[in-house]
């Protein structure tokens, strides 16, 4: 805390006798120790004998809490001074919980403090003080009426040398209400030197010496004394007080003054005035500092932490009726409201962050507490309320669902226009609805009073009715608003009264909940009938701002809790709710109560925020009742609940029809699927079953249709808001689908079941190849044989997976496939066959022929199958007749694969080349063919991979600068190949090439390699007609190659000159050298040659120095 050295002025103006009608005749000085006599209603203190209390002290003890000192001095005009001592020493607190409880965020002292990251306990204010005073480092201890003083003196350590302090307390009412301490000190709480200080009273009265107010002392001087005492006083402070005291006396020297016009004189010793607000001190300023500092911190740091530790504060203080938990939270209040980044945030148009949202959340859940305090006044109330509408009359006041964009409404039963006329609620619009609330019901104030309230000759044949059929009370009201008040309750220290409400709303829920049922079962027949059914409850319970079910659970398990106060331990099972004594327990309520409300039908909110809500509130009900153990009585409630879920209609998120926006139940079914699966395993598939639908997705996409992609825009293409927590809530319905999927392991009817279930609810191919995976693990686990049924079920949810992707991207598509595959080898041969006999369904062609024919093909798969002779030749056939197939379909992509699938049978790869060579005149690109074309000779087919290669030459175009073109290696390979066939190929093939190429240096590459070996010599080691002899280049076909290659070099040159920058020119000249090689192939060529350097000289004569390169080189 920011203690500050100097002390607020005293508001207390004591006068001697005569002056004023209030003040108390003078009463002898004089200091005695606060353990004196008649202050020891402990006896003589041997632990043996115990003296009665007096009456003196039990009197003064009931003054000192209740009544300020100055209305005790104006009710009696003379106090005898052992009343006012008695009064005195009962005034400072007796209780260390509070002291506690404003020097650490615990009251326990378990949690850090609010400035330092240090998370050693014994670095707390309160322990730190609390090892001070044991240590014996606090001295100098005096009470002067009501201020205590004293020094503390911090120890010297390696790193820091002795500090002393010196501190002071002023008090009233049993309250702290001022501190100071020279430690300098910035913090919410108090230091420890205060703690040390205010414990030193506490624990060791006895040793205090007490004094009266010094105005007492005061009065009893007479003027030479006063006169003397202030000199005395003046001359060991004159340093000091020294310009104070001059100004004082001048003041008191000058009859017009303004502190003569006033009687008395302010005295900080004399207690509290009448007016005086009874609080514990709390620096509101240090308070605005820190939060103002965690909220710049923006979440970074542990701010949000800190935040949340200072919110536990506020409810500490108001579980101790403490006054300034509602001071706290509203300095708190304030600077979050002054929080600059709401005003950005809402200019910008963006949301705030999760966690800061949270905050938000507590701090109106935590207004709505304080403004239900049953015991506050009226005046109180009002001015929480005008404080309320303020705050939420501020433009970036946030809201209540967090959305700051949507104004429409979700519900099918609001229009647009009613939506957009409904006023925005802010996080402290219900805090001022509950303003108008009050606890003056005389049947709420019978429930909460006693345990004892019940009517047992009370007919529950109404729908108000204030009992049910047992006697036991019930209160009807909006159930967040009823529960509400039991925080409330329980918030304020009232945890029995809190206890009492809560049963009291959990029967109501009960007997409305069976009131439901019996309604659903009489209009069942027409329900159904519609085929429809609407939202009977549009504000869930679970995701409530408010909390509802989280609130009475909280409260019934905490009174579980068994033994004395401090005990952690919980003993549920015999704790009986009283006054029935019919074996119930809290716990029993309590778990009640959450599956009441988990499966309650309700209907999605709006906005990212709030959907988020609701899954969050519902993990965080799951995550308690799972620490809770099963017994056969909670077993009991599970089958009593379930059993109302299924049949309760639109009253349950488990009914026979729901609506198409109500939340989903996967989540609370899988933990219910869990928990009854031991016990009642039918009706834990009943409830799994019904759950597993997902109405949102159904209502557009037929389920049937399993070839559709699951789109979120596609499927919900005219709702706003979307449902932003779509896809976590598609992964919980496959989490439940895997769960029941694990459950049912060698159970082949409910296998069946399930997969139904999956292939008619799920809809994203994701979730359905995640369950196919896990269904294939548990099948496939070490240390068992494999589950077939289970290996079968895999099968088809991966099956299921190809139809729905087979037409959309997908980046997983070819892992699937080899799943699928891997899948299928494991279920047995007949399951590999079938996926190819029905390929075209499943697969693309390149998938087919590419992945599944060749993995079934490989010799890894024969061997893991043990396949004979037989059974690999049924497999190779339709490998093969797939193999055709796709190539039909697609040639492009699937021809070479074909025809290595084919090759063992002659029949098929006669077919599959007779598919390449219709498909190479339309369909088929150069690449592809060349690709087939080089297989076709490496296979022994040369004159087949010739016929393919001067297809593929036909579609190439090779321009004159294209000299580093991938097709080159190819063109080259062609002619090599022609070449080695003999002349008439070669002849065939040249007329192709000066088509197709017009890149000079590829051409006269071509033409070197035609000239350096004899044609044929492939043919010639089978054949005697070949002469040996090389090709001339004045005959055909060479004579063509070489005239297109030299009017290559000539175009090539001219459009090179065309924009040819001189750094390019040693390039250039290296190039003519090599157009001169091919050039002087021919027989007059160097006449060629001179002439094309003359016309070049003369046509770009303006290139001087390229020229002149050009004339040093070539002539």
């Amino acid at each position: 805390m920011a203690e500050r050295v100097q002390q607020p002025p005293a508001k207390r103006l004591c006068c001697r006798p005569g002056y004023n009608p209030a003040c108390r005749q003078g009463q002898r000085a004089g200091g005695i120790l606060c353990g004196g006599s008649g202050s020891a209603p402990g006896g003589s203190g041997n632990g043996k004998t115990h003296n009665p209390e007096s009456l003196l002290d039990i009197a003064a003890r009931r003054v000192a809490e209740k009544w300020p000192f100055q209305r005790v001095e104006e009710r009696f005009e003379r106090i005898p001074e052992p009343v006012q001592r008695r009064i005195v020493y009962w005034s400072f607190p007796r209780s260390e919980k509070e002291i506690c409880m404003y020097s650490s965020f615990n009251a326990g002292g378990e949690e850090s403090g609010t400035s330092g990251d240090n998370n050693d306990e014994t670095q707390l204010p309160f322990l730190r003080g609390v090892t001070l005073l044991e240590g014996g480092w606090v001295d100098n201890v005096l009470q002067v009426g009501f201020h205590l003083s004293g020094t503390v003196t911090d120890p010297a350590t390696p790193s820091s040398p002795e500090l002393v302090c010196s501190v002071s307390v002023s008090f009233d009412r049993c309250k702290i209400t001022a501190v100071t301490c020279t430690c300098g000190n910035k913090d919410i709480f108090y230091c420890a030197h205060v703690v040390a200080l205010s414990l030193y009273r506490v624990r060791k009265p006895e040793q205090v010496k007490l004094h009266l107010p010094i105005s007492e002392t005061l009065f009893q001087m007479s003027r030479d004394q006063l006169q003397k005492f202030v000199q005395y006083l003046i001359s060991v402070h004159h340093t000091e007080v020294l310009p104070t005291a001059q100004k004082l006396a001048d003041e008191i020297l000058s009859q017009n003054s303004e502190i003569n016009q006033v009687h008395g004189a302010p005295d900080p010793t004399a207690g509290a005035s009448v007016d005086d607000e009874n609080c514990w001190h709390l620096d509101e300023e240090q308070v605005q500092e820190q939060v103002k500092l965690f909220l710049s911190q923006g979440g970074y740091h542990g701010s949000g932490k800190q935040l949340n530790l200072l919110f536990s504060k506020v409810r500490e203080m108001l579980k101790m009726r403490d006054s300034n938990g509602a001071r706290m939270l509203t300095l708190i209040t304030e600077q979050f409201m002054a929080d600059p980044r709401l005003a950005l945030w809402r200019q910008q148009g963006t949301t705030m962050t999760d966690k800061y949202r949270q905050l938000w959340d507590e701090l109106g859940a935590l207004w709505m507490c304080i403004v239900l305090n049953p015991h506050c006044k009226p005046e109180q109330k009002s001015s929480w309320l005008r404080q309320l509408r303020r705050w939420n009359s501020v433009d970036v006041c946030p809201w209540e669902d967090g959305n700051h964009v949507s104004q429409l409404s979700l519900h099918n039963d609001m229009s647009a226009s009613s939506a957009e006329m409904r006023p925005h609620r802010t996080v402290f619009t219900r805090a001022i609805e509950a303003c108008d609330l009050h606890w003056q019901d005389r049947h709420l104030q019978h429930i909460i009073a006693s345990d004892l309230y019940a009517n047992y000759c009370y007919h529950d044949n109404q729908e108000g009715s204030l009992f049910d059929s047992r006697g036991w009370p019930l209160w009807h009201e909006h159930v967040p608003t009823a529960c509400a008040r039991v925080d409330a309750l329980r918030s304020h220290g009232y945890p029995r009264e809190a206890l009492r409400l809560a049963i009291a709303v959990v029967n109501t829920l009960r007997r409305q909940q069976q009131r439901q049922l019996e309604h659903f079962r009489r209009h069942k027949k027409e329900l159904l009938h519609k085929g429809h059914t609407s939202i009977t409850n549009m504000e869930g319970w679970v995701g409530h701002p408010l909390d509802p079910i989280g609130t009475l659970f909280s409260t019934l398990t905490e009174s579980g809790r068994a033994g004395e106060e401090g005990s952690n331990t919980f003993s549920f099972s015999y704790v009986i709710i009283p006054p029935f004594g019919d074996g119930e327990s809290y716990v029993a309520l309590a778990v009640e109560t959450a599956l009441i409300g988990l499966g309650q039908q309700r209907v999605m909110p709006d906005g990212l925020y709030a959907q988020e809500k609701v899954c969050r509130n519902e993990e965080q009900l799951l995550a308690k009742l799972q620490e809770v153990e099963l017994d056969d009585s909670l077993v009991k409630i599970f089958r009593k609940q379930a059993v109302f879920l299924l049949e309760a209609g639109p009253y349950s998120g488990l009914g026979e029809i729901v609506h198409r926006e109500s939340v989903p139940m996967h989540t609370f079914a899988r933990y219910l699927f869990t928990s009854l699966l031991p016990h009642d395993a039918e009706l834990a598939y009943k409830i799994a079953l019904r759950a597993m639908r997902l109405p949102v997705l159904e209502s557009t996409a037929s389920s049937s249709d399993l070839s559709r992609p699951h789109h979120i825009v596609s499927v919900v293409p005219n709702r706003y808001p979307r449902w932003f927590t779509l896809s976590h809530i598609e992964s919980q319905q496959c989490e439940l689908a895997s769960t029941m999927l694990t459950a049912a392991k060698g159970d082949s009817r409910r296998l069946e079941t399930v997969l139904e279930s999956i292939q008619k609810n799920i809809h994203s191919s994701s979730h359905i190849f995640k369950l196919a995976q896990d269904a294939f693990k548990i099948a496939t686990l070490m240390d068992s044989l494999p589950d077939i049924t289970l290996l079968k079920v895999s099968l088809e949810l991966g099956l299921q997976v190809m139809r729905i992707t087979l037409s959309t991207l997908n980046w997983r598509r070819r892992e699937m496939v080899r799943w699928l595959v891997t899948c299928a080898t494991e279920v047995g041969v007949y399951a590999l066959d079938s996926i190819m006999q029905s390929w075209f369904t499943l697969f693309t062609p390149t998938e087919a022929t590419s992945i599944v024919a060749t993995t079934v093909m490989s010799n890894s798969t024969i061997v893991r199958l043990h396949l004979d002779c037989h059974q690999q030749e049924n497999l190779a056939s339709s490998a093969r007749t797939l193999a055709l197939q796709c190539a039909m379909k697609d040639p492009q992509n699937c021809a070479l694969s074909a025809l290595t699938l084919c090759e063992k049978d002659h029949i098929a790869f006669e077919t599959a080349y007779q598919i390449v060579l219709d498909a190479a005149a339309t369909g088929m690109s150069y690449t592809q063919l060349f690709t087939i074309a080089r297989y076709m000779e490496h296979r022994g087919y040369p004159m087949r991979a010739y016929k393919l290669a001067t297809l593929a030459m036909a579609h190439l175009n090779l321009s004159y600068n294209q000299d580093t073109h991938p097709a080159i290696n190819d063109v080259l390979w062609a002619c090599a190949l022609s070449h080695s066939l003999g002349k008439n190929e070669l002849a065939a093939v040249i007329p192709l090439v000066v088509k197709s190429v017009k890149c000079a240096t590829v051409l006269s590459d071509i033409l070197r390699r035609c000239t350096l070996t004899t044609p044929g010599m492939v043919s010639a080691l089978h054949s005697r007609r070949n002469s040996g002899k090389l090709m001339s280049l004045d005959k055909a076909p060479l004579r063509q190659l070489l005239d297109a290659t030299i009017g290559a070099y000539i175009n090539t040159t001219h459009s090179r000159l065309t924009h040819i920058s001189p750094r390019h020119y040693s390039e250039f000249i290296e190039f003519l050298g090599k157009a001169r090689e091919t050039f002087m192939m021919a027989h007059d060529g160097h006449i060629q040659f001179t002439q094309f350097i003359d016309n070049l000289k003369q046509i770009y004569k303006g290139k001087k120095k390229l020229m002149m390169l050009v004339r040093e080189r070539f002539g």
